[in-house]
């Protein structure tokens, strides 16, 4: 896997991907940003909620479950000194679609956490993660 990051001005940067996709990222206005874009922490929240969600898809979807949507809301805080690590991450799944077994969801909420999400085993060395979910049916 490759990437690379290129300063753009201010304190603004694009990242490009092995795969040729790319993203940019800003900072705050005090830091010399001009918060145009997510910050490089919120890329990597952001990471985990696309990991763990992807998770949640493939192994809904093995199980036979009709999903139609999920979402993930995620707070995290951060240590008070450098690095500013998160610390505590929570993360809240909606699942929606249509007679969606609740065994399912817990099942594979706890899998992604525990065992597929390779953000989530990434970040659990310094922050406590915790997800909650709810099934909306449609």
């Amino acid at each position: 896997m490759k990437a690379k990051v290129k300063w753009t001005g201010y304190m603004s940067f694009v990242g490009e991907s092995g795969s040729g996709h790319c993203v940019t990222m800003d900072g705050a206005p005090e830091a010399g940003g001009r918060n145009l874009a997510p910050r490089p922490m919120e890329m990597v929240l952001m990471g985990l909620g696309g990991c763990s969600s992807f998770d949640i898809v493939k192994m809904l979807k093995a199980a036979g479950q009709d999903v139609r949507a999920v979402e993930i809301r995620l707070e995290a805080e951060r240590a008070d000194t450098e690095p500013a690590v998160f610390t505590r991450i929570r993360g809240h799944f909606t699942v929606t679609g249509r007679a969606i077994a609740d065994d399912e969801v817990r099942k594979a909420v706890r899998a992604s956490a525990e065992k597929h999400s390779s953000v989530s085993k990434m970040l659990e060395k310094t922050a406590d993660i915790k997800y909650d979910y709810e099934i909306v049916e449609l």
